[in-house]
């Protein structure tokens, strides 16, 4: 058990311990004893860790005050579909607030996202070329463009407007294709490698440092 916080009556008739436990506690003698040692009537309340957080208080990773200690007055659930539906790394260090549980402002933009996720094609959804077939890797949802690489060379990404690629989604309908990618490109962005991947049931994979490229390396004389 781990009392986070003690709250007195107005009259000082009794006192309010807020604890966080794991498990059921059995605390009648710990109730006892306080009540010996205060003088007064003794109440135990257990809470959440996000409760815990609103309590205590503290400074988000924006540079503000907690939501939960300032304004918020009950708490929605927040799931990992939130930060999918925003393109965030799953990244459970980052995603996390300082109650350890996923951060309530993951909640905040959602709708928006969702909203104006419904005009893009299904991220599964293959565009077909006389080059080759493409897979979508990234979408800026509010600039509107889609990212893709072809399944030989997924390291490069081929930048292409929201338009475009339902112009070419609309010729594979017809069984039609283009010629490649790149003549709807809007930028190319060419990578070497990737750095190191770890399993893909590691959900900071894409934290990894890169290992250094020996060919990048400045010759000594």
């Amino acid at each position: 058990m781990k009392v986070n916080d003690v709250e007195y009556q107005g009259d000082n008739t009794k006192a309010i311990f807020y604890y966080t436990a794991e498990e059921r506690v059995d605390f009648r003698e710990l109730i006892k004893k306080l009540a010996e040692a205060f003088k007064i009537r003794i109440e135990m309340k257990q809470i959440g860790v996000r409760q815990e957080a609103a309590r205590l208080g503290g400074i988000g990773s924006c540079g503000r005050e907690l939501c939960c200690a300032t304004w918020m007055t009950s708490f929605k659930s927040v799931t990992t579909t939130a930060a999918k539906a925003q393109q965030l790394s799953l990244n459970p260090q980052k995603l996390a607030g300082q109650c350890s549980k996923l951060k309530c402002c993951l909640n905040y933009e959602y709708d928006t996202y969702i909203e104006a996720l419904k005009e893009f094609p299904d991220q599964d959804l293959i565009l077909k070329t006389l080059k080759g077939d493409a897979i979508h890797q990234k979408s800026d949802i509010f600039n509107k463009q889609l990212w893709y690489a072809y399944v030989g060379n997924p390291n490069n990404f081929i930048a292409l407007s929201l338009d475009k690629v339902k112009h070419i989604i609309s010729l594979n309908e017809k069984n039609k294709k283009p010629q490649n990618l790149e003549d709807f490109a809007e930028f190319i962005e060419e990578k070497n490698d990737f750095g190191e991947i770890v399993e893909l049931d590691d959900l900071n994979r894409f934290d990894k440092k890169r290992k250094p490229n020996n060919k990048s390396r400045k010759k000594s004389f």
